[in-house]
């Protein structure tokens, strides 16, 4: 197998030529079709999140076909086309996976961080933690929704129920929840990085109601903020934005501090709340959601072998909607 490794945080990826991973028990392997580059891909390369396995071949937002079970695993799965998301395995035992809440499990995998993942042509997947696809899904166009679908869903739950969504930091989650938004009837505003005019026609594009600067208030306030972007001083601004009672959500795995704020921001019951990883039944609600509400993923793709070009278009915001390597 060829994949782009990990050897040291803050270092490029190194293209490296390694035996075909074989898949153990209760897991398989995938060749690999597409793979989305998410943020927290350039967390992990840039040590944001500490304590990789290391070297690492990073990647969870996988699509590929299974060429290979492991023992216990049916061998019906072969041939199928399978999505594996950045949670890979739990340990089904602790406090947190028994009441539903596997995604605060006190002993898990995440896929292309602790465990290898889809920068590379084959990857080796617990086969519990690998959801089927639509035998006809395009490969790269489904490669985002296993991490910045999944995500942005979870987050919208946390949201509410609210007409009136802000979107802080438009990209890979937030083109695709933008989208579900509309499907269910509510408003959305999307808030970019001050003065980028490309992001802003690019939500515009997709039928948002209102896109402007984070340094701007919206036009009305807001029943609910989400943050996808790593920017802790977003939190004080989406606090402003959201109404009495409203609700500002942390959608990302990783963000900067948190400034100094007054307490009258927080104050008549507004709530600050956070999205950690995700659970199975996340995915059995989002995919139908997604296929109903049409969703259609905004791509820019790349060979392999570019996976550290892809970073460095998403570390510099160069990007809009989400980058896929095609090995």
């Amino acid at each position: 197998m060829k994949a782009m490794v990990l050897e040291k945080p803050g270092m490029p990826l190194v293209p490296v030529e390694r035996p075909d991973p074989m898949p153990g028990v209760g897991e398989i392997r995938l060749r690999v079709e597409a793979c989305a580059v998410c943020r927290t891909d350039l967390h992990v390369v840039d040590g944001d999140l500490t304590h990789p396995k290391l070297p690492l071949v990073p990647g969870h937002e996988i699509v590929g076909i299974v060429d290979a079970v492991g023992p216990d695993v049916e061998p019906a799965r072969l041939g199928r086309r399978v999505g594996v998301p950045w949670l890979g395995h739990t340990c089904g035992a602790c406090p947190y996976c028994r009441s539903g809440s596997e995604n605060l499990c006190d002993a898990p995998l995440f896929t292309g961080y602790t465990r290898d993942g889809g920068f590379a042509t084959h990857v080796v997947a617990d086969s519990d933690f690998a959801f089927d696809l639509d035998a006809d899904a395009d490969p790269g166009a489904s490669a985002p929704l296993l991490c910045a679908g999944l995500i942005g869903w979870r987050s919208l739950k946390r949201a509410g129920e609210g007409r009136r969504i802000g979107l802080y930091g438009f990209g890979a989650a937030a083109h695709i929840i933008a989208q579900v938004c509309a499907w269910q009837g509510r408003e959305v505003y999307a808030f970019t990085r001050p003065g980028d005019a490309e992001a802003q026609r690019f939500a515009r594009s997709l039928g948002v109601n209102w896109a402007g600067g984070s340094d701007e208030a919206p036009p009305v306030p807001l029943d609910a903020a989400i943050i996808f972007a790593p920017v802790g001083d977003l939190v004080p601004a989406a606090l402003k934005a959201v109404r009495k009672g409203g609700r500002v959500v942390c959608g990302g795995i990783h963000m900067s501090d948190i400034p100094s704020m007054p307490y009258a921001i927080l104050w008549e019951e507004r709530e600050l709340v956070s999205v950690a990883n995700l659970t199975r039944r996340d995915a059995e609600e989002f995919f139908p959601v997604a296929r109903a509400a049409q969703v259609r993923t905004h791509t820019t793709t790349y060979p392999l072998e570019r996976a550290n070009e892809a970073l460095d278009d998403l570390r510099q915001g160069r990007l809009s909607g989400a980058a896929v390597l095609v090995p």
